[in-house]
């Protein structure tokens, strides 16, 4: 039994460990690091028609949905659904393995 709290209190204290990540989430770490802003987005276009802001920069990937002012989706219908529009991946010279 005390083999079993021991297992149980270590896991806690890995698992609390973790969320004091202070990592700096708006950089890009990959090869070529810059800040999101100076990548290329583009959009890609939802099952339901909605819009996300989407981010290739050959060795990672960003995604995020797209807002109104108010936090509602914001589905334009620019594009059929399951399409993805614009240089999202531009602005970094990695490529995509193939």
């Amino acid at each position: 039994m005390k083999l079993v709290k021991l297992a149980v209190v270590l896991s806690a204290a890995v698992v609390v460990a973790g969320c004091d990540n202070k990592i700096d989430k708006t950089v890009d770490r990959g090869f070529d690091s810059k800040h999101l802003s100076q990548l290329k987005a583009g959009v890609w276009i939802d099952p339901n028609g909605c819009d996300h802001w989407i981010i290739d920069d050959g060795a990672e990937g960003y995604l995020s949905q797209r807002l109104d002012k108010y936090g509602k989706p914001v589905c334009s219908g620019t594009a059929p659904p399951n399409t993805a529009t614009g240089a999202y991946k531009g602005g970094s010279p990695v490529t995509d393995p193939i």
